[in-house]
């Protein structure tokens, strides 16, 4: 099967794609109407030639700037674990709390007082609910 063709406004999506991933900001910026980005955007990202777009510019810019999870997190200890000169107590516990969000340690919950007294908790982050 052939690899279906980009469109210039397509190939400006995928590119502006990667700035934030932020698909109505994308489209955007790539072009697409203002007060239709917001379908658009989502509608682009359903295409599966979109998608795999997306996927080889990813890949193609991991392996250009060679920054990848493990890299991101081996720095992230290696500041953690930093003492001495150039250390920083506030860049330690940053650290600290960037490892500990991507293990999903930290939650963020928002609770809602409703009438009669009921209490409502809605979590955000870890989806096993771990503290």
């Amino acid at each position: 099967m052939a690899k279906k063709k980009l469109t210039a406004k397509q190939k400006a999506f995928v590119s502006e794609y990667l700035v934030d991933l932020n698909a109505t900001a994308a489209a955007i910026r790539a072009g697409y109407s203002e007060r239709s980005a917001r379908k658009i955007g989502a509608n682009l990202l359903t295409l599966p030639h979109i998608q795999a777009a997306i996927q080889e510019a990813m890949t193609e810019r991991r392996e250009r700037v060679e920054v990848t999870q493990d890299y991101v997190l081996t720095r992230l200890k290696a500041e953690a674990e930093l003492k001495g000169k150039g250390a920083s107590h506030v860049g330690r516990i940053r650290a600290l709390e960037l490892l500990g969000k991507h293990l999903g340690m930290f939650v963020d919950r928002s609770k809602i007082d409703v009438e009669g007294g009921l209490e409502i908790y809605v979590s955000y982050g870890d989806e096993k609910g771990n503290d």
